[in-house]
């Protein structure tokens, strides 16, 4: 017996929320674009022959709702990291402790954000949101070897951009940090 649209809708909305939130940087928008996917299942979901599973069929129409509102020149994806969406807060940190994380974080979120579109949503569906590489490449409407290749491509240039951007070392108490680097303009 197939899932009644509202069951459908009741599971799978919070991870599609999380996933175009990081998307777009903008809950508000999230939230607009949630209820086009929304739509948009809703409309195909007779046709649903569940030749893929249904988590990744409502993630590729949530990845395609994301691609057609970005196809608008003035719009730019963000990343929003996530521990921004819906986590519990963390317990007090000293502030010299917290402002060091703020500036990493923020540092990443912004070398995250500079990457290509494709490159971001392969981290995002991969690292993010835990996919495997079939359900990636599902999302994204690749082959599974292109949607590995993708994703190999994106951690490197991941890694490079950081490399170039944030000075990274170990403190005494062995914990990984972030300088930011002077640019170069």
């Amino acid at each position: 017996m197939r899932p009644t649209f509202e069951a459908i809708a009741r599971e799978y909305s919070p991870a599609l929320l999380r996933y175009l939130t990081r998307q777009v940087g903008e809950p508000t928008l999230a939230e607009d674009l949630l209820q086009d996917t929304l739509l948009r299942a809703a409309k195909g979901l007779a046709g649903f022959e569940g030749r893929a599973s249904l988590k990744t069929w409502l993630f590729t129409i949530a990845n395609h709702a994301v691609a057609d509102h970005l196809r608008a020149p003035h719009q730019r994806q963000k990343i929003v990291a996530m521990e921004d969406i819906d986590e519990p807060e963390s317990p007090e940190l000293p502030q010299d402790e917290q402002l060091i994380i703020d500036e990493m974080n923020q540092c990443v979120r912004e070398v995250i954000d500079s990457l290509p579109a494709d490159y971001r949503a392969a981290l995002v569906l991969s690292d993010l949101e835990g996919m495997s590489n079939a359900e990636m490449a599902e999302v994204l409407g690749l082959n599974v070897p292109a949607a590995k290749v993708r994703l190999h491509r994106a951690r490197e240039r991941l890694r490079r951009a950081l490399q170039a951007s944030c000075g990274l070392y170990t403190d005494s108490h062995s914990v990984l940090r972030c300088v930011r680097l002077p640019s170069d303009g």
